[in-house]
Order: C-alpha cells, then sequence, then structure tokens
C-alpha cells in the first residue's frame, strides 16, 4: 500500500466505507497469491449500495487495485434460443467473454448507478414539484454517483421528464415553470456512461479530426433505461403495456433477430391492452416510429435499417411507447436537445461565438447528447446565435420534442440489453422494472 498521505473530507468518503477500505488494504497483504482470489469474492459480497460507494473511494482515494478488483452484479441474463442455443456450452465463446471481462464489469457499473438512481428519484418524485428540480436532483446524484469525470464517467444524455402526449427528447430549458401534476404521465428517461476518453489531449485529438476528416470511435459505455410515472391508477394499464412489450422486445432479441421482428412483437403485446379515462375506452398503440435502437460507443442513437440483423457483442436499447393517440410521433414544441455529429468535415464558421462554442461542445460532451441547461451550468452564456449556426451548417443535431397527437397520453418503458457471445443480459435490469 502507498504511503502517500490523502487529505480528506467527511463529506468524501462515508466512514463506513472508509473502514471497509482500510480493512481492504491491510488485510489483502496477508494472502498469498493463489488465496488473494478467494478473499477477494469475499470481500465483495456486499449491498449493491455498497459497491457503489467503494468504487467512489477507491476512485477518490486512488487506489487502484481496490477498482480494478471490485465486481459489479451481473443483469438478468437470459439464454439464446434455436438456432443459437450452441453458444450457451461453447468453449470459444466462453473464452471471448472472459476477454471482455473488465469491459463488463465497467458497464455493469454504470448500470448499477442507474439502478440506484432511479431507486432513490422514485422515492422522492411527488406531484407539485418543478420538474426543473426533479431533473436537477436526478443529475446531480448520477454525477455523484458515478464519480463524474468529464468525457470518462458521467451522464449519458440529458434527463428526459416528458408529459403526457411528448413521448421524448423534452427536458426544462432553463427558467421553465412547468409543475408534475396528479393526472400527469411522466416518462423519466436517463443514461450514465463509463470508460470513455480522458479529456486531456482532446484539443488535438479534434484538431486532428478536423484537418484529416478521419472520424475517431471513443470507447464509453451507455446505459440506457427509462420508466414512466403516474400518480393517478386510471393510466396503470397504459403503463402496464409498454413494460410488458418492453419485457417482450427483450425476450424476442438475439443475435440474428431482425430489428424489425423485435418491433412487431412488442406491437402485437401493445395493441391487446386497452385502457380507460374519463369514461372512454381506448385501444394502446405502439408508437411506430420508436423502438429498438443499437449504442455505439458515445452516440445514444446509432440508427440501423428496420431489416437489420441485430449482432454479437453489440448493446441495444430496447424500448416500448404505448400511447392512446395516433400512435406516431412528429417533432413540435420548443428545442432542447442537442448533439454533435460524428462525421463533420471542415467549415470556417463566420460567427466568432460559434467557434468558440463548437470547442466547447467538442471539450464537455464530444457525441454525447446535451441540453441547454448542461450549457448554463459549465457557464455558458449568450449561445443560443452561435448553437443556431452549428445547427445551421450541419456541426450539431438538433432534437425536438417528438409529441403524439393533442390530449393524448405517452408511457415508455426502456432496457440496455447486450448480446454477449453466450448469452444476452439485461444490463438495466433492476428490482423494480
Amino acid at each position: 500500500m502507498s504511503t502517500k498521505k490523502i487529505k480528506l473530507q467527511s463529506s468524501d468518503v462515508k466512514s463506513s466505507v472508509l473502514a471497509r477500505v482500510i480493512d481492504y488494504c491491510k488485510d489483502r497483504s496477508y494472502f498469498s497469491p493463489e488465496r488473494l482470489q478467494f478473499w477477494e469474492t469475499a470481500f465483495w459480497r456486499v449491498h449493491h449500495s455498497t459497491l457503489v460507494a467503494l468504487a467512489n473511494a477507491a476512485n477518490y482515494l486512488e487506489i487502484p487495485s481496490l477498482l480494478d478488483t471490485t465486481y459489479f452484479p451481473e443483469g438478468e441474463i437470459q439464454n439464446y434460443k434455436d438456432d443459437n442455443l450452441w453458444r450457451t456450452t461453447s468453449e470459444e465463446k466462453r473464452e471471448l467473454e472472459r476477454l471482455q471481462k473488465p469491459i463488463y464489469n465497467s458497464v455493469r457499473q454504470a448500470a448499477e448507478v442507474h439502478r440506484q438512481v432511479r431507486k432513490y428519484m422514485r422515492s422522492i418524485v411527488e406531484p407539485g414539484m418543478l420538474l426543473t428540480d426533479i431533473c436537477e436532483t436526478l443529475e446531480i446524484t448520477a454525477r455523484t454517483l458515478i464519480s463524474e469525470k468529464g468525457l470518462k464517467a458521467g451522464i449519458a444524455f440529458p434527463t428526459g421528464c416528458s408529459l403526457n402526449r411528448v413521448a421524448a427528447h423534452w427536458t426544462p430549458n432553463s427558467g421553465d415553470k412547468t409543475v408534475l401534476q396528479y393526472d400527469d404521465v411522466m416518462k423519466l428517461d436517463f443514461g450514465t456512461h463509463i470508460d470513455g476518453i480522458d479529456t486531456a489531449n482532446i484539443n488535438d485529438i479534434y484538431k486532428f479530426q478536423m484537418e484529416t476528416n478521419i472520424s475517431f470511435c471513443f470507447a464509453g459505455h451507455i446505459i440506457d433505461s427509462a420508466f414512466t410515472v403516474a400518480f393517478n391508477p386510471t393510466y396503470e394499464p397504459l403503463l402496464a403495456a409498454s413494460r410488458e412489450a418492453t419485457y417482450t422486445g427483450i425476450k424476442e432479441s438475439g443475435i440474428d433477430a431482425r430489428l424489425c421482428d423485435v418491433a412487431a412483437s412488442i406491437e402485437e403485446v401493445m395493441k391487446s391492452y386497452e385502457v380507460e379515462i374519463n369514461g372512454k375506452v381506448f385501444g394502446v398503440k405502439s408508437i411506430q416510429n420508436l423502438n429498438v435502437y443499437s449504442l455505439r460507443p458515445y452516440q445514444r442513437y446509432a440508427m440501423k435499417s428496420i431489416q437489420t440483423r441485430m449482432e454479437e457483442g453489440e448493446y441495444y436499447g430496447i424500448q416500448a411507447f404505448g400511447s392512446t393517440g395516433k400512435g406516431y410521433v412528429r417533432e413540435d414544441l420548443e428545442c432542447s436537445h442537442y448533439m454533435k455529429k460524428s462525421h463533420i468535415g471542415h467549415i470556417n464558421l463566420a460567427l466568432p461565438r460559434a467557434e468558440q462554442l463548437l470547442a466547447t461542445i467538442n471539450n464537455k460532451f464530444s457525441t454525447l447528447a446535451f441540453c441547454r441547461r448542461d450549457l448554463d451550468r459549465i457557464g455558458e452564456t449568450n449561445y443560443l446565435g452561435g448553437l443556431k449556426t452549428l445547427c445551421d451548417v450541419g456541426f450539431v443535431q438538433p432534437y425536438p420534442p417528438l409529441c403524439d397527437v393533442k390530449g393524448s397520453y405517452v408511457s415508455q418503458f426502456a432496457h440496455t440489453v447486450l448480446l454477449r457471445p453466450t448469452c444476452k443480459e439485461v444490463v438495466s435490469k433492476g428490482d423494480d422494472y
């Protein structure tokens, strides 16, 4: 153990966690290499929330051995079927998984943080709260638990808290005073990411990218999961439709499965539900243009053709949106979500403010989605003109809210699924959904 002195503040590491860290550093020196693995396995038999706290302490106290041996729990494991059943016992595929073990563990850490954050948010969200307060509380909690560090770890995209007919891509802009009501149906959609690049040399990387038009793929892994909050029990059938349809979509997912077949299975479940609102019965429709998407490093939406087959080793967001409206969304309302495109050439920007803002976006977000509140938080001011310029020239893609018809209600559930070589793992699955 290093003799380096570490100055601690009581708010940084709780005493109970610090005591366990000290036990780790002291006790592990007693064991031979042959016995050390068994001791470490026993050491990590703790509650999931303690795992997150220990990982954060290891990162803060700079104890690499503790950080490297933190093992986070697997998500829900589902075996492949039919033509892929052989993968379950294939030694070759098992070896591939062993090589990926460090990456899987990092992904599971991000998933565990997601579970802890949503558990906390479910305990405090209630009618009468400002949506801004809900989002900022969630984001502060997520940043703390993931030990936010630039592009290496943090929040993967703006917190969505879309109400009623708004299906996705809505978060309050600064100054918004919208209050959550008892009769609202709110989709709470947020993500965590981990194992991104170190930002120390990012400006040099982007300069090279702009000069050569070569795009880099940064190794950041995103966990995307969403759930719906509704206080009025009237909407429970609507929520149940999305929840069960999501589970069915996960069940039908797998290596070589076609995305269109997964979407069809989601729709089949969805249309078997109906909900009565104010004496009128509505059949629940699956939103046709919102379903399955691929999660690539630093990109939430790596869209593929609906005919594309799912591939080994990839991460997918399986989501189901149930609606009492048309079952089709269009862009509407004021935009809050933006994302820098991954493949951009060099353009001389006439507006210096746009050039400056692009450098900030490169440094702080890369190709992760961001919102106006994110720009406010890092100290940007008077940026709307520069942001519009970046959108107009095609450097940044705006993502306005996606809405069904007025008067309708939309629910959503979503999970991140990893198609491992031997099985599929629903990495974001928890006791709640």
